[in-house]
Parts: C-alpha cells; sequence; structure tokens
C-alpha cells in the first residue's frame, strides 16, 4: 500500500473510533432530542427561499408557512418545556392561516376569499390562544357578558314595546 492510502484508512478509522465514542457518550442523542425541531424548521425556509428566489411555484408556500411556524412552536416547547403546549396550541391553526395568507399574496390572479379564510383563521387561532392563555378566568368572563347580554334583551321587550322594529 502506498502511504497516501495508508493515510486515508487512519483518518478513517479514527473517524470510526471518534463517531462510537461519541455515540456512547450520548452526544447523538442528545442532539437528537434537542435540535429535531429544526427537522421542520430547516425545509419550511428552504422552501421560503426557493419560492423567493423563483426556483418554485408559489404554492409551496402552503407547507413552508406551516412547517416554519411549527418548526418554531416546536423548538419554543423543546426548549422551555411541553406544559407551553396547554397554552399554545392554537398555534396550530395558525401556521395553517399562515401558510395560506403567504399563497394568497403571492398568487398571481387574487383571490379575495383565500385572503380572507387566512385571515379569519388567524384572527380565530388568536383568539383561542387568548383564551387559552386566560385560561379558567375566562369562563367567568364569558358567563358575566351573556348573563349581561341577556338582561339587556330582556330589558329592551319589557314594557310593551318592541326596541328590534324601530332599529338602533
Amino acid at each position: 500500500m502506498s502511504s497516501k492510502n495508508d493515510i486515508k484508512l487512519g483518518l478513517f478509522v479514527v473517524c470510526a473510533g471518534l463517531v462510537i465514542l461519541l455515540g456512547k457518550l450520548g452526544v447523538f442523542g442528545f442532539l437528537g432530542r434537542a435540535l429535531w425541531p429544526l427537522l421542520l424548521l430547516l425545509p419550511g425556509v428552504f422552501l421560503h427561499v426557493l419560492v423567493f428566489g423563483r426556483r418554485i411555484t408559489p404554492a409551496a408556500l402552503i407547507p413552508a408557512g406551516i412547517l416554519t411556524v411549527y418548526g418554531l412552536l416546536f423548538g419554543l416547547c423543546n426548549t422551555w418545556g411541553w406544559g407551553l403546549m396547554a397554552y399554545l396550541w392554537p398555534v396550530l391553526p395558525l401556521g395553517v392561516a399562515v401558510g395560506l395568507y403567504e399563497y394568497s399574496l403571492f398568487v398571481s390572479p387574487r383571490s379575495g376569499g383565500l385572503t380572507a379564510g387566512a385571515i379569519v383563521l388567524g384572527v380565530l387561532s388568536v383568539a383561542l390562544m387568548f383564551l387559552s392563555i386566560l385560561g379558567s378566568g375566562t369562563m367567568y368572563i364569558i358567563g358575566i357578558v351573556l348573563v349581561l347580554a341577556g338582561i339587556w334583551l330582556i330589558a329592551g321587550r319589557s314594557g310593551g314595546r318592541n326596541k328590534w322594529n324601530r332599529g338602533w
């Protein structure tokens, strides 16, 4: 064997030994547990780059938006604890809303219905997140608002006059 081949074989054996040692020390397991949300985030960002570079069609913005938002959400939960998902679960439909909204901005014949649907889904997601963050106190607020609305409706009908027929 020539000395070049011996050096290549030696480097290969050293690299194989390092991979085995690092694997036994748990380095790869830690990296897999800590960095797996990047498996969602990086393809989402890459799809955005391809669309904005005009290499692929704008339809790829739908999965790009979803993957990017989900990668950020799962990275946040993976870092600070999965208990956050009890409050941040409305971000899941928000990812779909972001993807649809981005697509509606870049599709050639603009579709108002698609934009409106994405905005409605986004607003609903943000409202649900607000309600989930408020927790059980939200039910008290909703209950009070419903009671007051009911009293207002009853008071408007009392006295024999029909408030609804004369307008606001």
